[in-house]
């Protein structure tokens, strides 16, 4: 019954939807908060509406996740947010594990069924094309599986490009906001966090070609390479911590193979100072994260150099970074996909960092992993490890030998009872091995 075509109000671009449809709602800074506000007041309306979300910072607690709409919308995440996280915790709402680049071929394949998009786009260029500018990540597969695109047009979205971009004629319904993105701050490294940077940063080579993720310690890494030369990127998020080096020449993308003298991401959060970079900046290309996420494409660029975060790492350098015990708190997005990648390229390394305890003084190095924790990096991937009391790869050792590398690396409060486990799962053979 798609009767609009073209400008209309929230609420009336929202009575396209009916029960029993499959809605993708875009994300990073660029939910679509409008179109979801006007959507719950449709609540006591509609049954059995899924709603696909992922990867994303809102302003706040979506609207559609309240008691009275449990059985408006279920809310399926396969990058658990903060709009969804208590939700889903509570049990109304359900997580579906994927890599994040596998998640576009759920939706080609018909996995997923998707009857509308919600998508937050940029004005229209001078031929009618907008850009959905911060998210092109799964956006782009979800739009071309939709049968209906509904969006907001915020002149506040940067226009992007590469692959999130349509032409206004084919999308069903808009309506016009004047909406802030979300801004992400740069966290401001802690002085544990500055020498984790070092640390990695002593590691990476001139042009090298970088992913990034999110978060302080990341940002610590992109603080220390100010000396470094022709650094390349080819990374999921795009974040403040990279405009420095981008702007001062250091990220020069002049020894990638793909896209060379191009920065590509897949999506970006940060200021508005980012945003205000990437409109229409020809030297960033935003790509369907099926693309930037897929490790064959990422191991043709040389030196590749991933960098990630963990939440917690067993004496066998397995990897949790998605759940606290059997909690989901976020998701695997693209680790697992540059950590492959980066093992496939000539020169490539990859970095797994962390400080090696909670705020609450709790060991992040364990004998094994809390239980319920899911692996996100097995222990047949992991190389290098970095915590503020040192770096230690791991390719090519044994598991004693992994053992005793990572004990050097947990808090000393902690060394102690990490060497009688050891001793007790590896015994002799960890009992020979000397500091």
């Amino acid at each position: 019954m798609m009767t609009i075509k073209g400008k209309t109000t929230a609420e009336e671009a929202v009575k396209l939807i009916k029960s029993g449809d499959h809605i993708y709602v875009q994300g990073s800074t660029s939910i679509p908060e409008v179109l979801l506000k006007a959507l719950a007041e449709r609540g006591d309306e509609l049954r059995d509406v899924t709603v696909y979300s992922g990867f994303g910072v809102a302003k706040g607690e979506s609207p559609i996740c309240r008691p009275e709409f449990k059985d408006s919308f279920l809310v399926d995440s396969f990058f658990v947010n903060n709009s969804v996280r208590r939700w889903i915790g509570e049990g109304y709402g359900v997580t579906t594990p994927c890599f994040l680049g596998e998640v576009p071929s759920l939706f080609r394949e018909g996995y997923w069924k998707v009857d509308v998009a919600f998508l937050n786009c940029s004005l229209p260029d001078k031929d009618g094309y907008v850009s959905y500018g911060v998210s092109a990540d799964v956006a782009v597969s979800a739009v071309e599986c939709a049968k209906m695109i509904i969006a907001q047009i915020n002149p506040n979205m940067p226009f992007s490009y590469g692959d999130p971009v349509i032409h206004l004629s084919e999308i069903d319904a808009y309506v016009e906001v004047n909406e802030p993105l979300v801004e992400v701050a740069t966290p401001r490294p802690s002085e544990a966090e500055k020498i984790i940077g070092g640390y990695i940063a002593e590691e990476i080579p001139d042009g090298a070609t970088l992913q990034i993720g999110v978060g302080g310690i990341p940002n610590a890494v992109l603080s220390a390479l100010r000396n470094h030369k022709h650094l390349g990127l080819h990374t999921e998020a795009m974040t403040d911590g990279v405009l420095p080096l981008i702007l001062e020449g250091i990220i020069d993308n002049s020894r990638k193979k793909i896209l060379p003298g191009k920065s590509v991401a897949s999506l970006a959060l940060g200021s508005r100072e980012l945003y205000k970079v990437m409109d229409y900046n020809k030297d960033m290309i935003f790509k369907d994260v099926a693309w930037t996420n897929d490790p064959f494409i990422i191991g043709e660029n040389p030196d590749v150099v991933s960098i990630n975060s963990c939440l917690e790492i067993d004496l066998t350098g397995q990897i949790c970074a998605d759940s606290i015990g059997q909690k989901i708190y976020s998701g695997i997005g693209g680790q697992h996909d540059f950590v492959y990648g980066s093992s496939r390229s000539e020169g490539g390394k990859s970095f797994l960092a962390m400080l090696s305890t909670t705020s609450k003084g709790d060991n992040k190095i364990k004998p094994v992993l809390t239980a319920g924790a899911g692996v996100v990096t097995t222990r047949f991937q992991t190389e290098w490890i970095v915590t503020e009391n040192g770096k230690a790869n791991l390719k090519g050792k044994n598991l004693p030998q992994r053992a005793r590398a990572l004990i050097s690396l947990a808090a000393p409060q902690f060394r102690e009872e990490l060497e009688k486990a050891a001793c007790e799962r590896f015994g002799y053979s960890f009992l020979r091995l000397r500091n």
